[in-house]
């Protein structure tokens, strides 16, 4: 058995170790993240990338800064810095342009989203599409939008809600017109 004098040796140490231990307890849902890991994105600048469909290239990819999260829940790569989309024909030249300050590409989903300044233009034409945001579907190869949109035309400007469009902006769909409609005086309204 140990003496009183041992005893009141290393109480001083116990009461010490105690109070740390006790003090040291921590909830897991209390921790950042809740204990998850979060994942490391790659990197890339200046990057440059195509996109082809059978044996054509389709279009061209630039943008100067990427994050890939690829051990995401849900994978995707992030454009925080703006992005530039060359679209071609089937000849190779560039029929139509995108551009936003930002994009963010779903590989699941074929999908990218794109919000910040959007702009899309078709060489050929000289048509103009101005949105807040906009969701480009790789498989359907559309542009659509619930957002007010505004397109410039050679002869007038047209402004509404909602859009739907081909990635070349050969045509367009504008779901609720807000704005007045130029026609020629030979265009019969039905």
């Amino acid at each position: 058995m140990l003496s009183a004098s041992t005893i009141f040796k290393f109480l001083p140490f116990l009461l010490v170790t105690g109070i740390f231990f006790s003090a040291c307890e921590n909830n897991v849902k209390d921790l950042p993240n809740n204990g998850k890991r979060q994942p490391i994105p790659e990197e890339g600048s200046l990057v440059e990338s195509y996109m082809s469909e059978g044996a054509k290239v389709k279009g061209k990819l630039t943008a100067p800064y990427m994050l890939r999260y690829q051990q995401a829940d849900t994978p995707y790569t992030e454009f925080p810095r703006t992005l530039h989309v060359d679209f071609f024909n089937d000849s190779m030249r560039i029929e139509s342009q995108l551009d936003a300050r930002y994009g963010k590409y779903l590989p699941n989903q074929n999908k990218v989203f794109l919000r910040d300044s959007v702009l899309v233009k078709n060489i050929l034409k000289g048509d103009t599409l101005h949105c807040k945001y906009l969701w480009w579907d790789q498989h359907t190869q559309k542009f659509t939008t619930e957002d007010s949109v505004r397109i410039n035309t050679k002869t007038q400007i047209l402004f509404g809600k909602g859009m739907e469009a081909d990635q070349n902006f050969r045509w367009y769909t504008i779901k609720h017109l807000t704005g007045t409609v130029m026609t020629t005086e030979n265009a019969a309204l039905k």
